[in-house]
């Protein structure tokens, strides 16, 4: 096992560490193979994985990699947080969640299930992740970052390795990138295969980092945002994707809803917004590839069909 502190960046190696890691708690999602509008399609379905989203991996392998520690502290406006607390709750570690006071209640219930501690601070999730970095500081205790962080990154990308195990004659894996952990992950444990990280035209924070040379802010305005709304790429991901290039696509909001729509008509599959970008893009005739696989990475939303 690599030694990671930060600026660490992640390699596949470390990818095939994590899977070794994190394999007897984390599951590993099935895909499902079909054709859509006479294409062939391949449906990687991590909105199967345990807390509904891919983000148990990176933090099952950032407890488990790491120093030992009792006790781990965060900040999440969902899904990381649900990781995080689900991943300390199996390996008896306390947990603190720092949330935005606007946390909807199908995030808060599940996250207060865990036994975490929940910290509900300011209305936005930059308010809460700087009151729960100053806490892990004045305490020190470890503050975990949901994606700029290596050992997250690498259990993140577990599921690129699981893809290019299934799927072997895949030739692009599509994931949605919001602070580019699950891009960086996936293009680590991909292999030779094409990846491609699809974006909403409102949150393009990877878009801004590869034109500016180097992560910088941007405007966040998407339906996708409540799980995309990384204003700024995580260096550890820009470090990643700037030694292993992936191809960036842009899709539209309406794209967005028409193919989380279409996804529930055509597979039954009831995802969140951020789970439908990857579809979009397919469906838009973006995608490369002859034999894609897209990652459906999330379903932790108050769902409903848009009418």
């Amino acid at each position: 096992m690599s030694t990671m502190t930060a600026p660490a960046v992640p390699t596949a190696t470390d990818v095939r560490a994590a899977a070794e890691r994190i394999a007897p708690h984390a599951r590993h999602t099935p895909v499902m193979r079909t054709e859509l509008d006479g294409r062939p399609l391949t449906l990687k379905l991590e909105h199967l994985q345990r807390t509904g989203a891919f983000k148990l991996r990176g933090a099952l392998n950032a407890l488990m990699g790491g120093e030992p520690t009792d006790r781990v502290i965060t900040a999440s406006g969902g899904n990381h947080g649900l990781g995080v607390a689900t991943a300390a709750s199996i390996l008896g570690v306390r947990a603190t969640v720092y949330v935005p006071e606007t946390v909807p209640e199908a995030k808060a219930a599940p996250l207060e299930a865990t036994g975490a501690e929940i910290v509900r601070v300011g209305e936005h999730y930059a308010v809460a992740a700087e009151a729960a970095r100053e806490q892990a500081d004045s305490e020190g205790v470890r503050y975990l970052h949901a994606f700029d962080d290596a050992l997250v990154v690498a259990g993140q990308g577990t599921v690129g390795l699981e893809v290019a195990t299934d799927v072997p004659d895949c030739d692009s894996i599509v994931v949605a990138v919001g602070g580019g952990g699950l891009a960086a992950g996936v293009r680590l444990g991909a292999g030779d295969r094409r990846v491609v990280g699809v974006e909403p035209q409102g949150c393009q924070s990877m878009h801004a980092a590869l034109a500016a040379g180097e992560p910088v802010s941007t405007p966040v305005e998407s339906v996708a945002s409540s799980a995309l709304g990384a204003s700024t790429l995580g260096r550890v991901p820009f470090e990643v994707l700037r030694a292993n290039p992936i191809t960036p696509v842009l899709v539209s909001d309406a794209e967005i809803i028409s193919a989380q729509t279409r996804l529930w008509q055509e597979f039954r599959i009831a995802t969140e917004p951020a789970a439908a970008v990857p579809f979009a893009a397919w469906l838009a005739g973006r995608i490369p590839g002859e034999n894609p696989c897209l990652v459906v990475c999330g379903a932790n939303a108050d769902w409903r069909l848009n009418d």
